[in-house]
């Protein structure tokens, strides 16, 4: 694997925007519910709903919600449909994908980077920028960072028969940052081995020391 060749690159030449890319509309999420409910939490924490400056939050935090949480229109294997057959079974790895997510005990953001490798199997590959895109798949939706990282690891793994799926995810939470125990700057890495990255040690650590490469 030493002499092998490693990608880093997040797009493929072409364009994209993440709500383009939905199976269902944005409008299949009831906007005007969560504009209710947004307007019953500022009135709960001794706000008034009507005064000017909050008079459009509740549809803007609708607006907003129906973005953020778009993953759940979204089967995330289908991004992956794309597949070219090369001359390569050599580890591809995306680094440094950002990505914001929202955490489904506190509904706070938690961000940061994904870095995503495989090893193809039958000289099958997807294109680079699907990765990413299956990042976002899984992050635009109420999630944990643990359960993130495996299902990115699992869908790459299952969908493209790799020989091997390896994941990790460095973030920081706004739960711990501006609430309860407030430690801002603090980071979580998570990880989430497939295949033979999860039987041989040694490839997998070639791998991580690639993606904490700077």
């Amino acid at each position: 694997m030493a002499d092998g060749k490693f990608t880093n690159d997040v797009a493929d030449q072409e364009s994209w925007n993440f709500a383009e890319t939905l199976s269902s509309p944005a409008s299949a999420v009831d906007q005007a519910k969560i504009a209710r409910a947004v307007a019953m939490i500022l009135e709960a924490v001794g706000e008034d709903p009507s005064r000017e400056g909050l008079v459009d939050t509740p549809a803007r935090v609708a607006r907003m919600y129906a973005e953020i949480f778009s993953g759940l229109s979204l089967n995330p294997a289908e991004v992956l449909d794309t597949r070219f057959h090369v001359d390569h079974e050599e580890v591809v790895l995306v680094k440094d994908i950002p990505f914001y997510s929202a955490c489904e005990h506190h509904l706070l953001p938690f961000f940061g980077v994904a870095h995503v490798a495989y090893l193809p199997q039958n000289h099958e590959v997807t294109g680079l920028s699907k990765l990413a895109r299956l990042v976002e798949a899984y992050a635009r939706r109420p999630q944990v960072q643990e359960r993130l990282t495996n299902q990115i690891a699992e869908t790459l793994n299952e969908a493209l028969q790799a020989a091997g799926t390896l994941v990790m995810i460095e973030a920081e939470h706004l739960c711990m940052s501006m609430r309860g125990i407030q430690k801002p700057g603090s980071r979580t890495i998570t990880t989430a081995a497939r295949g033979v990255f999860q039987t041989q040690p040694e490839m997998r650590r070639e791998v991580l020391e690639l993606m904490r490469k700077s």
